[in-house]
């Protein structure tokens, strides 16, 4: 059974940049075809696939949010990270890492809890 656990702060200030960290137990982010993800829901709206990182290293981003979105790992750690910079309120949402491929998210099989990040000063 593959468990995801999202950390990090839960209030971050506009204009700085998000940071939050997706640890994976029970599989290892570098298994072949294997595809990491990091989606968010912002209050009252529907989720939104921010990007990914496959179990090469290599990134794909959501073109709306590419200038400002940057995932790494630590397969050291077993670890993926999220940044987003330059963060507005309308960045507030619950993000969500998650294990999966393809355009429809609903089938990504491994989620974890989510983590709620508000944008306020």
């Amino acid at each position: 059974q593959v468990h995801l656990q999202e950390s990090g702060p839960g209030l971050v200030k506009p204009s700085q940049t998000l940071s939050l960290t997706c640890t994976v137990s029970g599989g290892s982010i570098t298994t072949n075809s294997d595809h990491w993800n990091w989606i968010r829901q912002p209050p009252g709206k529907g989720l939104e696939w921010m990007g990914t990182i496959g179990y090469s290293g290599n990134t794909y981003y959501s073109p709306s949010l590419k200038s400002r979105t940057s995932i790494s790992r630590d397969t050291s750690k077993n670890q993926f990270t999220l940044q987003l910079s330059s963060v507005t309120p309308e960045d507030t949402a619950v993000y969500y890492c998650a294990r999966g491929a393809g355009v429809v998210i609903l089938r990504y099989d491994y989620w974890g809890q989510g983590t709620q990040v508000t944008v306020s000063s």
